[in-house]
This record gives C-alpha cells, structure tokens and sequence, in this order.
C-alpha cells in the first residue's frame, strides 16, 4: 500500500524506471491518466510511458519544458502551456476519448482548455507501463536526458474519462472508483536507483 508514500528518482540524468504490473482486457477507447510530481527539473523529462509494440508513444505524459506538458495518444501529441512551477507538487491528469478525439487536461483540479487529439484512435492493450523514463522502444530505448528526477506519487489508471467531480477528487485525493492502476495497490517493479518513502508534505 502506497498511501502517502513517493517514489523517488534519485540520479540526474538516470536509468532508473518503476514498471507497473498492469494489464487493460481490452484496447482502450477512452482513458484517464493521473499522477503527482515534485521536481526542480529544468530539461525535458517523461511522467508516464505507455508502449505497445505497434507505438512507442501509445500514452505518454512528457514535459519537455517547465511552462509546458506534452500529451501523446497513439504517437500524436498536443502540448497544454502551464504556469511555471514554483517549486511544488503538481498533480495533472490527462483525459481522452475516441469517438469526439477530445482531450482534456487537469492541472491542480483545475481543467485547461480542451483540444482535439486522434479522433476515432484505439490505444492497444498490450502494453509497458512505466515511471520516470519515455519509452523509445516496446520496454526500453531510454534516453536518460529525458528521465525524471524527483518524486512521484498518487499514479492512476482509468479506462474512462473522470467526470470534472471526479478529476478533482484525485487532486483532493479523496474516494476514486476502480482503476486499472490505483497507488494505493499498485503492482510494481523498481529498476534501478528508485526508493520508496514516506511523503513530506502534502
């Protein structure tokens, strides 16, 4: 059980990753992703990788700049423009469905304008989940100089997109229905130089 516990990537650049043990039963046609970072991060650097052997770029959260998020659906991105960090905890969750090709984008339950991404798309199931690298290949091809360094924590699945309650209840951290991945029983592997403890603050 992760409850109030991070995930920290110690090195810069590094080769460290957590791999999530979590399968979808079938390709995904509406999804929500969402997660907690704390970072002083200046260069690029990925959240949350999503291969299929068809597509290294499957879903992946990346941040290629601190006043910019990039959000991919099956290898095509759209880049949601953010106030600069000022050194705190961010907690984002990205959304998407096939049929309208809408995707939403939370930043601290609070919903940026939404954009068109991939309509009528079908993400695969047989995926790699992973932490803290970008996947440029089906479960490897890092490049470390887009790894992340820092702390991650409250990683989340859904094959749905959260209602606008809902998104904020995962900022609040509050009751959340099922999920494909949920922190609080998350199935995990660390590889590499990653530590689990308890979060600092809140």
């Amino acid at each position: 059980d992760l409850y109030r516990k991070v995930f920290i990537f110690r090195k810069d650049p590094s080769d460290a990753y957590v791999l999530l043990r979590a399968k979808p039963e079938q390709p995904l046609l509406n999804f929500t992703v969402c997660l907690r970072s704390y970072t002083d991060l200046a260069r690029p650097h990925s959240l949350f990788s999503y291969a299929t052997k068809a597509q290294d770029n499957e879903i992946l959260l990346f941040k290629p700049k601190s006043s910019e998020y990039h959000f991919y659906v099956g290898g095509k991105f759209v880049t949601f423009r953010v106030p600069e960090g000022r050194g705190d905890w961010e907690h984002v969750c990205a959304s998407w469905e096939s049929a309208t090709g809408i995707a939403e984008f939370w930043l601290n339950g609070k919903p940026w304008p939404r954009k068109g991404l991939q309509r009528g798309y079908t993400v695969g199931a047989e995926a790699v989940m992973l932490l803290g690298q970008e996947q440029d290949a089906f479960g490897g091809g890092f490049d470390v100089y887009n790894s992340f360094t820092g702390e991650l924590a409250d990683v989340y699945l859904w094959d749905v997109g959260l209602s606008p309650d809902k998104m904020r209840a995962a900022y609040q951290s509050l009751r959340l229905p099922p999920a494909l991945l949920a922190w609080k029983s998350l199935s995990y592997e660390t590889k590499g130089d990653v530590v689990v403890k308890p979060r600092l603050r809140e």
